[in-house]
């Protein structure tokens, strides 16, 4: 899944106000909120409680996908603990087993593999 994460300030939804179901994260316990389409049920975005001022929306959703370029230097892999068998890790791109933060914020080292990896 790819999720861009942008300032939460600078989105808004133009149609309607989506539904929102909110669950606590296993991980931090802060809450997630999934906003979806209260019609058809897909899933539009994220936001959290943890990071009050970002918001991660699908990028299935927006209207041209491609204009978000994703690269090593902009882009992470995380929760690869959950990752089925067999799931290909590019090189050069940051790899987290679970969160890339601690709780409190403090930044978890990631992996980072030259070449691609199976997991």
């Amino acid at each position: 899944m790819i999720e861009p994460v942008f300032e939460r300030h600078h989105f808004n939804f133009t149609a309607a106000s989506p539904a929102v179901f909110t669950q606590p994260s296993e991980g931090s316990g802060k809450d997630i909120h999934a906003h979806f389409c209260s019609d058809c049920g897909t899933k539009l975005a994220l936001t959290f409680e943890r990071w009050p001022d970002k918001i991660g929306i699908y990028i299935g959703t927006l209207d041209d996908p491609t204009r978000i370029s994703v690269r090593p230097e902009n882009s992470k892999h995380i929760f690869v603990s959950e990752a089925p068998s067999g799931t290909l890790l590019p090189p050069d791109v940051k790899i987290f087993q679970r969160h890339a933060a601690e709780n409190d914020g403090t930044p978890i080292e990631p992996t980072i593999y030259s070449k691609p990896v199976v997991k």
